[in-house]
This record gives structure tokens, C-alpha cells and sequence, in this order.
């Protein structure tokens, strides 16, 4: 593995000029100070104190692609009283603990700045808990519902050993909402995190998932990013004994003057585990911005482990950027394998000349492409209630675009054509 560095090494002069010149030196290095990336991801901060992340100015690697002006409010905690966010938690079985907790109990480790502030100063904080060696059977629903103004809320996953469980987080309303997610998958557990942000399109939302697993634990994380005018999400797995897989799967569709920011972490620590990343979004309209920034870090010990992460993002119209950014980090030869892909495109005009040419009309074929497209995440989430409202929203904003077209003699009831395509999805 190859680094970098950077000399910041000055040269000493004298009088008026010298001056200059040294004020000059000392802002280049500020500069470099805040842009140059860290080594390797694993030496970047991990901390609940927001004393030890200075405030980001957004030429920090971590931060380049984000509109500050849009978050800089949740550098620093809320004002007294505010409290936006209320979170309910749904469950039918009854072995299911659900509890609030104190910050010493918190399992996500802050990454940034945003992060820590929310986690010390979170009015809510929800523990979801499932014993050890039982399946829960329906999904546990976890509401978020913003009311406007300022939230913070830290959750806690936490499944004992050789358990199953679902958990779906519904982030509504309006909010400007950071949050934290710590998630343990214990010894042999299968645990699914399914986050959906469907928030107003006045929302900001910054938040961190944090997952640990266990030996041979099997993990899934699905983020559904389609509601909010702003949202960051950054999702770290680490693997702490061996045996253990991790699926994280994306979808996000930005529409104008959206940005939508999915970040990925996964830091394999220990032998012959895998990964599996695949994220796949969708823009149309002017100033629709999607950032994907996938890290992969494989460790010394992690040998006899198989990763692979991907990305595709579909651009709809003109006005719209989707930035890409795999990165693998690999300290160690002895491994099953390592890769990643990344595109970005419009419709594939082979896919449209073959429907056009079977007789549907132009609007409709890119609609079927794009459902398509996203039909490899959707069946992912495995509550077909959940898959059919998201194809609602995604049919809703072709429409809303006039990209979907259907003429009155070919009218079929949106319903059931979103049924339909569910079981094609699942099937």
C-alpha cells in the first residue's frame, strides 16, 4: 500500500516582503491542513466529544461535495427546548424490549462533527433490544417524525447471539435532524437495517449508522433516500469476528435541487468474511446533486476475505451531477477477492429502441427502464408493503417530470400496475 505526504516545511525571510511571504506560507498550509485527506481511514477521528472535530469549512475531503450553508447549523447543538423529532417504536412481539437509554449506553461512534454534537446532546434515545437465540417474526417499525425545527435522536439496535430480526426506520415530516444508529449483530444473528428518509422536501438529515458484527452474523442495510431537500448518510460496518457477511444496498432518486449523499464504510478487521455494496440512483431537474462515496478498508488480518461494492447512478434530464467515488484500501494479498465498479449514464438507447419497438410508447418505455433499474434494491427490502409505496413516490416523480406517459385509451390503474411489478421484482 502506497501514502502520501506533504511537506509543509517554510523558509525564513525577513522584513515587510518576509512578512508577506509568511502569511502567505501559513495560508497554503491551512489550506492543505483542511483538504488533505487522511492516510487510511483508519486513522480518522472516532469520538463522542464534539471538541475533537474542529468545524468543518467544506474543503475538508469528508465535507467537499456537501453545501455547507445547508447544514452549518448542525455543527452546534440545538438551542434549549428544541426538540422536532418524535420517534415510536412498533412491535408485536412481545419479547422485544424497547427502553430509552443515557449517553453513556450509546453504541455508534461519531465520525464527525455532526455526529458527536447529536449523540451528547440528543433529547431521544431509543433502544430497540432482541434476546438472544429468537426470531421475530413481523418487522419492529421504528417512526421518526419530524415537526419542524431543530432534532436529534442516537438509537440502538442491539440482537443477541443466533437471533433475527427486521427493523425499519421511517423517517417523515419536516426537520432539520441529525442522528446516530448503533446496531450490534450478535454471534450468528441475521439482522436486516431497512432506513427509509422520506422526509418533506424542506428536511435536512445528516446521520450515521454504525454496525458491529459478530462471528459468523449476517447483516443487511438498505437506505432509501427519495424525500428532503438535504440528506447525508453515512453507513460503517466493521467486522469484529470471523464467518460474518454484510450486504448494503441504496436507492436514492434526487429531483430538483435535491442533494442526496450516501457514504460507506466497511472496514474488514477480521478473516474470511464478505461484503457486498451495490447503491443505485436516479436524478432529473436542474441543480439535482448525488454524491456516493464508497471505502473499503481490508485490514492485515482480514485475510481469506471477498468485498465488492457498486455503484450506478441514471441522469434523466440536463442540470443534473451525480458524483462517484469507490476506494479500496488493501493492506493484505492473501484475500478471496476485491473490486469496484462505478457509471454514471443516461437511458441505454438499446433498451428504449427494444421496447419502442414492441409498440410502447416513448414516456412509458423510460419509465419501465427506470423501474427496472431499480428493481435490483427494491426487492432487497422484502416487505412488499415498503416496495409498494417507494414505486408509488418513484412513479410519482416521472410523472411529475412528464416522463410518464399514459394516454387515456391505455389508462391502467397505478395500484395494480405497481402490484404487478412487485411480483416481477420478487419472483
Amino acid at each position: 500500500m502506497t501514502t502520501s505526504t506533504t511537506d509543509h516545511s517554510t523558509t525564513s525571510t525577513t522584513g515587510t516582503d518576509g512578512e508577506a511571504v509568511e502569511a502567505a506560507l501559513a495560508a497554503v498550509r491551512s489550506y492543505t491542513d483542511s483538504t488533505v485527506p487522511d492516510v487510511s481511514r483508519a486513522d480518522r477521528v472516532r469520538s463522542g466529544d464534539p471538541a475533537d472535530f474542529a468545524v468543518p469549512t467544506g474543503r475538508e475531503e469528508e465535507w467537499r461535495f456537501t453545501p455547507m450553508h445547508r447544514v452549518r447549523e448542525l455543527f452546534e447543538p440545538a438551542p434549549a427546548g428544541q426538540d422536532a423529532v418524535s420517534v415510536t417504536v412498533r412491535t408485536q412481539d412481545e419479547a422485544v424490549e424497547v427502553s430509552d437509554h443515557d449517553a453513556a449506553h450509546a453504541l455508534a461512534r461519531p465520525g464527525d462533527r455532526v455526529a458527536a454534537v447529536a449523540q451528547r446532546t440528543a433529547p431521544v434515545r431509543r433502544t430497540v433490544r432482541v434476546p438472544a437465540e429468537h426470531e421475530v417474526a413481523e418487522p419492529v417499525l421504528v417512526d421518526l417524525s419530524g415537526t419542524g425545527g431543530r432534532g436529534a435522536v442516537d438509537l440502538v439496535v442491539d440482537v443477541g447471539a443466533f437471533s433475527k430480526a427486521t427493523v425499519v426506520l421511517d423517517h417523515t415530516g419536516d426537520a432539520v435532524f441529525a442522528g446516530t444508529v448503533g446496531i450490534r449483530v450478535g454471534d450468528g444473528a441475521n439482522v436486516t437495517v431497512v432506513s427509509l428518509q422520506s422526509w418533506d422536501g424542506t428536511a435536512t438529515h445528516v446521520g450515521q449508522h454504525d454496525a458491529v458484527l459478530g462471528r459468523d452474523a449476517t447483516f443487511r442495510h438498505v437506505a432509501v433516500s427519495l424525500g428532503g431537500d438535504l440528506v447525508r448518510l453515512d453507513v460503517n460496518v466493521e467486522f469484529t469476528g470471523p464467518g460474518a457477511s454484510s450486504e448494503c444496498f441504496g436507492l436514492y432518486f434526487a429531483d430538483s435541487g435535491q442533494h442526496l449523499e450516501h457514504r460507506l464504510f466497511v472496514d474488514h478487521s477480521a478473516p474470511t468474511c464478505t461484503s457486498n455494496v451495490v447503491y443505485k440512483g436516479a436524478l432529473q431537474g436542474k441543480d439535482a446533486h448525488t454524491v456516493w462515496i464508497g471505502d473499503v478498508l481490508i485490514r492485515k488480518e482480514a485475510e481469506g476475505i471477498n468485498t465488492y461494492e457498486l455503484n450506478r447512478n441514471l441522469v434523466l434530464t440536463e442540470g443534473a451531477r451525480a458524483d462517484s467515488v469507490p476506494n479500496l484500501e488493501i493492506e493484505t494479498g492473501q484475500i478471496e477477492g476485491a473490486g469496484h465498479a462505478s457509471a454514471t449514464g443516461r437511458f441505454d438507447d438499446e433498451q428504449l429502441f427494444y421496447l419502442q419497438a414492441r409498440g410502447i410508447p416513448p414516456l412509458q418505455a423510460r419509465r419501465l427502464v427506470v423501474l427496472g433499474f431499480f428493481a435490483e434494491v427494491l426487492q432487497q427490502i422484502g416487505i412488499e408493503s415498503v416496495q409498494e409505496r417507494l414505486l408509488g413516490v418513484v412513479e410519482q416523480r416521472l410523472q411529475d417530470a412528464a416522463l410518464l406517459d399514459r394516454p387515456d385509451e391505455t389508462t391502467v390503474d397505478l395500484a395494480t400496475d405497481r402490484s404487478a411489478h412487485l411480483q416481477e421484482f420478487t419472483s
